[in-house]
């Protein structure tokens, strides 16, 4: 394990010494440094830390030492040591960034407190820089694959709601094609990115703990109450609440839900009095929410206040040249990640990729990449461990199962976008040009028929007359 390494710069050799003995029966590595010169010297080849600093040295005052190392290292613990204990010093050396200050002679039971208090103050902070840094990473817009123009325009428009100051976004898209993914993107390119990022998933939680779980509740709200706990909206304050599956939640619950929209306060469980939070909340789901809201499995209200901003982000097989990117950038991170040295996809298994439907989006062709890095032992990706194969017709199917309108007839030599053209306008035919029943025909989202619509520019004459 790395031993921390403490810089001493005392003039006093005994001090010195003294000090080195106690630091390294605490475990701790010493370099010293008699006067400010020499300190300067070393400090840059040694790395220390922490520093114990003198605040009376033979050639510079501490305190201007003390500067110096904190310009170098902002986040450097450095403890002053003085035999007057000025008062004027210790508020000079507190000011100049000083992380304590001790009088000799050393009390080196509150000396090692301090050292130790120190040290796991930075290991804090270098941890949670680190995974902010990590979760900054996961969710920062470039890091998310937009190479298709389809794409491209909802991460244009997502930059667009993060930037302003709408208070709901709803996201819609098809399991897998990355809705969490986005949701944290707006909050990290949001005004609330310094704020706490809070994940509910509203299919996870039994519906009886569900409104606590958002809520909070009082001491003696239940049985099992035996003191008062705040609730996800409460903690989200100033941040951005990200409820996934919003389609789950039960009906009983969805008006306090709405209040809490409309007012963003809301009552504990066993509560008398309002609270008040300010937050963002973003909600999604991969079900029809207006079908939902029509046939009353989904309160029409809540529908409207949820869809003020709405992203549908489009199946993978609607956005092609989003496909070979998402590969190469898998790969690379499955390179890290397994230790390897892939190049990428063969020719062939590129062929597969991109004739494969997709049906479960960008987290499925995650999958089957992961699956092929463990296998695969040579430089690039062939067909061998990929979780699908072509069938007679050269279409990539499923091993597993067929994908969603994958099939064809023997003989037919109807590619894939004229058929999808067909079955968008024999459905359409079929519900007499209303888009929620044609939805529901085609077995996807009333926004996702929209958006195909928009695609191959239909117009009411492409679907009117017989079935």
């Amino acid at each position: 394990m790395h031993r921390k390494k403490i810089l001493i710069v005392d003039d006093e050799k005994l001090i010195r010494w003294s000090l080195r003995q106690k630091l390294n029966e605490w475990d701790l590595e010493v370099v010293e440094a008699e006067d400010a010169r020499e300190a300067l010297r070393i400090f840059p080849q040694e790395s220390p830390d922490l520093v114990i600093l003198d605040v009376n040295l033979p050639d510079e005052k501490g305190t201007e030492l003390l500067k110096q190392f904190r310009n170098a290292v902002p986040e450097l613990p450095v403890v002053m040591i003085t035999a007057y204990g000025s008062i004027d010093d210790a508020v000079s050396a507190m000011r100049g960034g000083a992380y304590d200050f001790i009088t000799k002679p050393i009390d080196f039971l509150k000396l090692e407190n301090t050292i130790q208090n120190a040290l796991e103050t930075v290991s804090l902070k270098e941890e949670v820089a680190y995974y902010k840094e990590r979760e900054q990473e996961r969710s920062d817009p470039g890091k998310i694959v937009a190479a298709d123009p389809a794409m491209r325009e909802v991460m244009q428009f997502t930059r667009t709601i993060a930037e302003s100051e709408a208070a709901i976004v709803l996201l819609q898209g098809e399991s897998g094609t990355g809705k969490d993914l986005l949701a944290q993107t707006i909050h990290h390119s949001s005004r609330r990115q310094a704020g706490p990022y809070l994940v509910i998933n509203c299919s996870a939680i039994p519906e009886n703990l569900l409104e606590s779980e958002l809520f909070g509740y009082e001491k003696g709200a239940f049985t099992d109450a035996k003191q008062q706990k705040k609730g996800l909206a409460e903690l989200a304050h100033t941040g951005t609440l990200f409820l996934d599956e919003i389609s789950t939640l039960s009906l009983p619950l969805q008006p306090k839900l709405l209040r809490f929209l409309e007012t963003q306060t809301f009552k504990r469980v066993g509560g008398l009095r309002d609270i008040e939070v300010d937050l963002r909340v973003i909600a999604a789901t991969n079900q029809d929410l207006e079908a939902a809201s029509l046939n009353g499995e989904f309160r029409r209200d809540l529908f409207f206040r949820l869809n003020v901003c709405p992203i549908h982000i489009p199946p993978l097989r609607d956005r092609m040249d989003d496909i070979l990117p998402l590969s190469r950038h898998f790969i690379q991170e499955y390179n890290l990640k397994f230790r390897k040295n892939i190049k990428g996809l063969n020719k062939q298994a590129e062929r597969m990729f991109l004739d494969y439907l997709w049906p479960g989006n960008v987290r499925e062709l995650k999958n089957a990449l992961e699956r092929a890095m463990i296998f695969e032992k040579g430089r690039y990706i062939t067909t061998s461990y990929l979780p699908f194969r072509p069938d007679r017709s050269g279409e990539a199917t499923s091993t597993s199962s067929r994908a969603p309108g994958g099939r064809t007839d023997a003989g037919t030599t109807m590619n894939l976008e004229e058929m999808e053209r067909e079955l968008l306008i024999k459905a359409l035919k079929k519900a007499s040009g209303n888009k929620s029943q044609a939805a529901r025909i085609l077995g996807i989202t009333r926004d996702t028929l929209r958006y195909k619509i928009q695609k191959w520019d239909l117009k009411e004459d492409d679907w009117l007359g017989p079935a």
